[in-house]
């Protein structure tokens, strides 16, 4: 991405796009305040709205049992989904692809659905506007950059939950990638991609080069540990030259790392991502701090360097919803990365021509 002259200012900038992951799937509900963290049906719809309320335009969504659980059922999704379409329709519905990495039983392993059990997302009815998708299987220790005040009284401070959660990796091979992304745009969902460092925009890339992946990159770089990137300075910045200007990108990462993160995006003119999923203290660790109030607190941030608030139609035409592509060469023209090399072309290549 460029960074030309004028590009922190604010009337040069995209409207920010905040999304919410309200919905915490590695924590117990009583690991915050009573309602934090909903449980029933209801309780996960008016979070949402609430949520949206907010500023949010963008929900990141997961969905628990009515016993607390994360649910492994994809009809629940369904019932989910249909809800929110009528509770919050101008939401971007974003449902996570590690819909139940949390372990079901005390001692069991985090782990993600099958390889076919997760294609069966592209089936979801009503269709979410995007499913999040990993690239390359990697570790995904969420904990590892966890501290002990950070799990200090919730559940994750048992030893066989945090050791589910330390061992945890994403499985995410290019052969079950690509056929992904294939069902989702043939039902008109977007591939939202989660990141977690350069290697893994790099073979997005190489996809979209090969012509098996014509879709708009909208990302997030999760800087989280643990086998993805650490958020500092440096990692963002070596991510950030690497994207293509026509990418929309988003920053995640978590806890007391949240809303430091999330300032720098602010400034930078990208996106942030917010949620009890991501974080549950204030920046003090004086008190437990909810979704809403995380939202609220960004678009303060905001509001004080004038970069407004997108609403819901905003976000969507700021996300590219909707928009997939015929070819690899319209695909790289349309995200900002030079054109495919023709046979004996030497030299550098400009960038692709729309």
């Amino acid at each position: 991405m460029n960074f030309l002259d004028g590009s922190l200012h604010p009337e040069n900038q995209e409207k920010l796009v905040i999304t919410a992951a309200p919905y915490g799937p590695e924590w117990a509900p009583e690991d915050l305040p009573a309602g934090e963290i909903p449980v029933t049906m209801a309780e996960q719809v008016q979070m949402a709205v609430d949520c949206y309320n907010a500023g949010a335009t963008v929900l990141h969504v997961h969905a628990r049992e009515d016993d607390g659980h994360g649910s492994k059922r994809l009809s629940r999704f369904n019932e989910l989904l249909d809800r929110l379409r009528s509770a919050v329709p101008d939401m971007i519905l974003q449902v996570g692809g590690s819909i139940s990495f949390a372990p079901e039983n005390e001692g069991e392993a985090a782990k993600w659905l099958s390889d076919d059990t997760r294609h069966m997302l592209a089936e979801l009815q009503p269709t979410p506007d995007q499913v999040t998708i990993a690239i390359n299987t990697n570790q995904m220790n969420i904990v590892e950059q966890m501290t002990a005040a950070d799990i200090a009284g919730t559940s994750v401070e048992d030893p066989a939950l945090y050791r589910a959660y330390r061992e945890m990796t994403i499985p995410a091979g290019p052969e079950w990638v690509e056929e992904h992304i294939r069902r989702l745009s043939a039902n008109g969902i977007q591939t939202h991609f989660q990141l977690a460092s350069i290697n893994q925009l790099e073979t997005v890339e190489r996809m979209m080069r090969r012509g098996v992946s014509n879709v708009p990159l909208i990302l997030t770089w999760v800087a989280i540990g643990g086998g993805f990137d650490a958020p500092n300075i440096y990692n963002l910045a070596n991510f950030v030259r690497a994207v293509p200007d026509g990418a929309v990108l988003t920053l995640e990462t978590s806890m007391l790392n949240v809303l430091p993160l999330n300032t720098m995006a602010i400034a930078m003119g990208l996106h942030v991502r917010c949620g009890t999923e991501d974080n549950i203290w204030t920046q003090d660790r004086s008190a437990k701090m909810g979704s809403v109030a995380q939202i609220e607190q960004l678009v303060r941030i905001s509001e004080e360097m004038s970069r407004p608030i997108a609403n819901g139609q905003e976000a969507r035409r700021i996300y590219r919803i909707g928009e997939f592509y015929k070819s690899a060469d319209e695909t790289l023209a349309r995200n900002g990365f030079a054109p495919n090399r023709q046979a004996g072309q030497r030299g550098f290549l400009r960038h692709a021509a729309e």
